[in-house]
């Protein structure tokens, strides 16, 4: 460099910051060292600003040596930096090491979610029975879903079910299309498909255009059964249900037969099994009566059979229904449907 004042001190100030920078062994004498040098108040920093008070020759000249050893004590600064974080590094290897014996962090785990567990609970058990299990399309034809199931198109029954219909029209201008209202369409569609005997249970989705509150949804999961052969009776109805609450409900659960009306059922039956909350002798999950309500059934009606190309002189058969969250609801004592299609993890947690 050349001689002058500002020079000098530019010259100067580099072999100091190199000579203080290598005796810092530690981050934070590191960090006084920039702040000493290279802060807003640092040494280096003085010299630029006095850049204004020099001769224009001289202000070349150590203003571009200044800005030359910036350059130099940047980079010897953060090499330094390196050099001390690798030696603290390897001081600390023996308190910090990983010890690979140890067992590793457990991973957060997913679940089945309530309603897909007891459908698989459910289907289990009559599949440990000799049912198979099929499934059908959630968007129907009218034919299936009504009239197939001795529920024509004049028929008060339609009344319940609370349609959902598809924008569709053929030819003749009707809207024979539908989200289908139960899953019982299922029985029709595997008798004209299958010869019996038949023995099949068939989950899915339904839909019906109904307010939602805690005991009701617009779409909500079924299950339906059916069983045709030579010489089914309604013994023979009564025995598969009764194993069905045994296996979900507990092995002392008693079951309840009413009479009920079906369109497609001859005769129909509600089930029911004894409160297992209050024993029988009334509380408010049972609304005071002992007894719980959990799906309807009886014998398939003979027009069904022959509308499915079932002889109902040769063969009988039985079908029941329910809803799996009901029975989720019941079993687990949830108190509100709609938790089911709610995403809390809260509650979903729990399964």
């Amino acid at each position: 460099m050349a001689e002058g004042t500002g020079a000098a001190q530019v010259e100067e100030l580099m072999a100091s910051a190199m000579s203080e920078l290598e005796a810092a062994d530690s981050l934070d004498r590191l960090e006084e060292w920039r702040v000493s040098y290279m802060g807003r108040r640092g040494r280096l920093t003085q010299i630029l600003r006095s850049l204004g008070g020099m001769s224009p020759e001289e202000r070349r000249f150590v203003g571009g040596a200044a800005n030359r050893v910036k350059a130099l004590l940047e980079e010897s600064l953060g090499q330094r930096e390196q050099a001390i974080k690798r030696a603290q590094s390897r001081g600390s290897g023996d308190q910090d090491a990983f010890d690979v014996t140890l067992p590793g962090w457990p991973m957060p785990q997913g679940g089945l979610h309530p309603t897909t567990r007891i459908v698989r609970e459910i289907l289990s058990v009559f599949q440990s029975m000799g049912f198979q299990v099929v499934e059908g399309p959630e968007v129907e034809w009218e034919r299936y879903n009504f009239e197939m199931l001795n529920i024509p198109k004049d028929h008060p029954a339609r009344d319940a079910f609370n349609t959902l219909w598809v924008d569709y029209e053929d030819e003749n201008g009707d809207k024979p299309m539908l989200l289908r209202t139960h899953t019982s369409p299922m029985q029709a569609r595997y008798m004209e498909q299958t010869k019996p005997p038949i023995r099949i249970v068939s989950p899915g989705n339904s839909y019906r255009y109904e307010a939602t509150d805690a005991t009701h949804e617009w779409q909500f999961t079924q299950i339906e059964g059916l069983a045709v052969d030579r010489g089914v009776t309604f013994a023979n109805l009564k025995g598969t249900l009764f194993e069905f609450a045994r296996r979900i409900f507990g092995e002392d659960r008693q079951v309840r037969f009413r009479c009920d009306f079906f369109p497609f059922v001859e005769p129909g039956v509600d089930m029911s099994i004894d409160c297992f909350s209050c024993g029988g002798s009334g509380c408010r999950l049972c609304s005071g009566t002992g007894w719980i309500e959990i799906m309807g059934a009886g014998m398939v009606h003979p027009k069904v059979l022959e509308a499915a190309g079932v002889d109902s002189y040769i063969y009988t058969g039985f079908a029941f229904g329910m809803g799996p969250e009901r029975i989720a609801m019941l079993k687990y004592g949830i108190d509100d449907i709609r938790l089911f299609h709610a995403n809390d993890l809260r509650f979903l947690k729990q399964f």
